[in-house]
């Protein structure tokens, strides 16, 4: 499409504080046109439950935008946010995709992936159970 496309799922509410979400503009089967991409919004303040998932596909001007990012939530240079100043020039898409997501960047995310993973393998199975 020339176009940069970001993965997103669905996040229940309470959790969409842990994300960077985006506000969709329309909707095309799983695709999204996206309005607005909003970097961990405060408890209540997200404009959907559809939640960037870490899965990118991005067009080379994204390094533009990060050079000249300022930093955002956490005090961390945040890639949502460069990818929200190039929504602003050209458009960026969402797609909902289907599947099993594992959310290793904390601890107890990192061991039930862990444990859930060991469990599905027969031979460590039998060693945990």
């Amino acid at each position: 499409t020339g176009h940069s496309v970001i993965g997103v799922q669905e996040v229940p509410e309470a959790d969409t504080h842990r994300y960077g979400i985006i506000d969709p503009l329309t909707k095309n089967g799983r695709q999204y046109e996206v309005k607005k991409f909003v970097e961990k919004p405060a408890q209540g303040t997200a404009p959907s439950n559809l939640a960037i998932m870490g899965r990118y596909v991005l067009t080379p001007e994204i390094f533009d935008y990060l050079k000249t990012q300022k930093e955002g939530a956490g005090n961390e240079i945040q890639l949502t946010d460069a990818i929200e100043r190039m929504n602003n020039d050209n458009q960026v898409y969402a797609y909902d995709f289907e599947g099993e997501r594992y959310d290793v960047g904390e601890k107890l995310g990192f061991v039930k992936t862990t444990i859930e993973y060991a469990l599905k393998d027969d031979s460590m199975r039998e060693e945990l159970t």
